[in-house]
């Protein structure tokens, strides 16, 4: 009881006191900014224009959308306005009665816009339409239908990529609130659970983390944000997961893990970043998706391990119970894993001989003095 209480307190208190800088928030978006970014360096958002669109957030892509439409509508009426009068089929030219018009019924710019709407649009109510009179006029409608169609095509295509991005699917895997360690197998490891909320499956499914720390090079250089890589398996491997229902990941914190060098009361005091990635490709649409979290020391727990949730019916089902998903148990952890091997390697010692070199045989040569 009182070691819990310790560690509530030891948290509390230096969480309140430290407030850590995440780079990936823990629902995967990433937080950094670029700065003094070169003008020309921005030009080239606008020469991939398809991706720059896709990134955009919905209420800048709907006003794009909107005045994409509005704006080639209101264009092209000026236009077919200028033809009306440059050939004088507008009213106030008062025209003969035999005067053929470039297009009938356009009496000012409402009607120009108007037909401008149906031309684009393709709706044709049949009551404005172009004559053979002038050829300006047919070029237009040509050049309309043209730059209608890629508008269409672009925007329309635009809105659909955005809709089915495999971003979403991705908020369909869930991670749990903390990391423990805890031993399992005999050795100690980091753990972290991991959910699919769907019940179509993450093809080719891989996992792996990266250790966000600054580090000082032996030259002197800060290096901020170094990456150090992370394996994470379960007991099948860390690729081509069959991820139908919860799988607890786990990393062996071993000799050559960065954890290997911590310990129980040291842990909160580190000032790391572990962040995990899971790649796969969506069943459905065969999207490549990738989801991301990140821990912070205080959301590793020493010394605890999760709640089982997955249990079987006496229909023969099997029910996972979301409830205990991001639930731990304290459990009979080592201090820290330079104890659990030192500890092993005493018991090996144990069971083991050693040859002491001091010590020599002598042989004594027994005499048999009875005499037969």
């Amino acid at each position: 009881m009182f070691k819990r209480v310790r560690k509530w307190f030891i948290t509390r208190i230096w969480g309140h006191s430290r407030r850590r800088a995440r780079l990936v928030s823990k629902d995967g978006r990433c937080n950094i900014e670029f700065g003094n970014v070169e003008a020309q360096s921005r030009l080239i958002f606008f020469v991939d224009i398809w991706t720059t669109v896709l990134d955009l957030k919905w209420r800048y892509k709907m006003t794009i959308f909107i005045t994409a439409f509005l704006g080639s509508w209101f264009f092209f009426g000026l236009l077919w306005y200028a033809v009306a009068y440059i050939h004088k089929d507008l009213p106030e030219f008062h025209p003969p009665a035999n005067h053929t018009p470039c297009v009938e019924h356009i009496n000012g710019l409402t009607s120009a816009f108007l037909f401008s709407l149906e031309t684009q649009v393709t709706i044709g109510y049949g009551f404005r339409c172009v004559t053979e009179q002038c050829g300006t006029a047919i070029f237009l409608l040509i050049f309309q239908s043209i730059l209608g169609v890629i508008i269409n095509s672009f925007m329309c295509g635009a809105i659909l990529a955005k809709i089915s991005r495999p971003k979403k699917r991705a908020k369909t895997i869930t991670f749990s609130k903390n990391a423990v360690i805890s031993k399992r197998g005999g050795k100690l490891c980091l753990l972290i659970r991991v959910a699919n909320l769907r019940k179509s499956l993450l093809i080719g499914s891989h996992i792996y983390g990266k250790l966000l720390k600054t580090t000082i090079t032996p030259e002197g250089e800060t290096i901020i944000l170094d990456q150090i890589n992370i394996n994470f398996v379960v007991d099948a491997g860390n690729e081509n997961l069959f991820f139908i229902s919860p799988l607890t990941i786990y990393h062996i914190i071993d000799h050559t893990s960065p954890f290997f060098h911590m310990a129980a009361e040291t842990l909160p005091q580190q000032d790391f970043e572990l962040v995990v990635f899971l790649d796969g490709t969506v069943e459905s649409t065969s999207a490549t998706c990738q989801v991301r979290t990140s821990y912070v020391p205080e959301e590793v727990l020493w010394g605890y391990r999760f709640a089982p949730i997955v249990s079987k019916t006496k229909e023969g089902k099997y029910r996972v119970d979301f409830h205990n998903f991001s639930k731990t148990v304290e459990v009979e952890t080592p201090h820290c894993a330079m104890c659990l091997y030192n500890e092993k390697d005493a018991r090996a010692r144990m069971k083991r001989g050693y040859d002491n070199p001091n010590f020599i045989l002598s042989e004594i040569n027994e005499t048999d003095d009875t005499k037969m």
